[in-house]
């Protein structure tokens, strides 16, 4: 996929940790969710990786936080794993909370964090938008931004999220694609400070398990199909045989205002819509403003968590209204950015660019989810979904 002539993979989440996977590929997570359970440590061999590439110099960093900048000649001598990761990508989210474990574990042993932060969407591009999401996240490693992909393509790098761990000569010794595989990385992490000279014994390996996946879905086994990301934009939905989109006349009104009716009998695993709405290239927005909600996109998807990327395109917050299978939310399938009124209504209130956690029910299953608002600001990116027995 090409995206403002960059390479971009077939989808944005579409990671394929390659060891393991095959299996759940089959099922339908394929490269969009690589959610894989570890349940075996396999340590790392440093005898049989001392020879790999050598890796390449940090290229068109537009701006580096938590840090003066920084190459990787400055990091010889310590441990450097070098994340690629955008900030409203769920699988990058899901793995946040191990990047955390290894900067406060390891930091003082000898390994340097390098988030390069390489936007998907325009919006991502925006300094002030990485570094909130940075503040939201309580990252304190190191991040650069990547806006024109150089760093990107100088590693030949084709995946959010991407994992490279360089050794103390700044050779690249492990790469991991995608979710998963945290033991195994934490493992490769202590095996390549301990080879460099650093003493671990303050920093005792608990092997850190994948999360599980959602019991419900793996007792269906093939007859199981996770929906996989819904962009809502017509450079990924018409230019590149994709179909997120149920509306046949969509792609024949690319850049303009289109009157939309939800058909009788929606299609699973697409996008249709009621209403205004103007079709951009990264996005749908709605293209009047409301009194009654009564324009609205909704979501037919096979999942547990479901998310929504939105921007607001003024200045002025707003709320966007949410069902699911025609009922609002409630405390038991409510995603983390949804607030309950008075009234027992579900809202998110929507202030800044970035994936909404949207709706956590407690097992697998299909389900529609509708979003209204009566702002014309009201702009969706994507839709995502997980299977995990825990989180988005």
């Amino acid at each position: 996929m090409f995206t403002n002539n960059i390479f971009i993979p077939v989808h944005r989440r579409m990671v394929i940790a390659f060891v393991g996977l095959f299996a759940y590929a089959l099922l339908g997570i394929g490269c969009t969710q690589s959610e894989v359970t570890d349940s075996k440590e396999r340590p790392f061999d440093a005898s049989k990786a001392i020879e790999g590439p050598l890796a390449p110099e940090f290229e068109g960093i537009s701006g580096w936080i938590n840090s003066e900048p920084i190459s990787l000649s400055d990091l010889r001598g310590k441990v450097a794993l070098v994340d690629f990761w955008t900030y409203t990508c769920i699988n990058c989210i899901r793995t946040i909370p191990y990047l955390k474990r290894w900067h406060e574990k390891y930091a003082n042993h000898g390994l340097v964090i390098i988030g390069i932060h390489t936007p998907e969407f325009d919006f991502e591009r925006n300094h002030n938008n990485v570094q909130d999401a940075i503040k939201a996240y309580d990252i304190n490693w190191i991040v650069g931004q990547d806006n024109d992909y150089e760093t990107w393509k100088a590693f030949d790098n084709h995946f959010w999220p991407a994992k490279y761990l360089i050794d103390a000569n700044g050779i690249i010794r492990y790469t991991h694609f995608g979710e998963g595989s945290y033991g195994e990385t934490e493992a490769t992490i202590r095996a390549l400070l301990l080879e460099a000279g650093n003493d671990l014994k303050d920093a005792d390996f608990i092997y850190p398990a994948d999360p599980f996946l959602d019991q419900t879905y793996l007792s269906l086994g093939f007859n199981a199909r996770v929906t996989p990301e819904l962009y809502t934009g017509y450079e990924r939905g018409c230019y590149h045989g994709n179909n997120y989109i149920g509306h046949t006349e969509y792609c024949d009104f690319l850049d303009q205002e289109v009157e939309y009716h939800v058909p009788d009998f929606p299609r699973g695993h697409l996008v249709y819509l009621q209403g205004l709405w103007y079709n951009g290239e990264e996005n749908l927005k709605h293209a009047r403003e409301t009194v009654e909600f009564e324009d609205y996109v909704i979501a037919n998807y096979s999942a547990r968590s479901a998310n929504v990327v939105i921007m607001p395109e003024g200045d002025e917050p707003f709320k966007v209204l949410v069902t699911l299978d025609g009922r609002s939310l409630d405390n038991m399938n409510k995603g983390e950015d949804v607030v309950i009124d008075e009234d027992g209504r579900s809202f998110l209130y929507v202030d800044s660019p970035k994936m909404y956690k949207t709706v956590e029910t407690t097992s697998f299953g299909s389900h529609v989810l509708k979003l209204s608002s009566n702002s014309a600001d009201f702009s969706i990116f994507a839709f995502t979904f997980g299977v995990y027995a825990e989180g988005p």
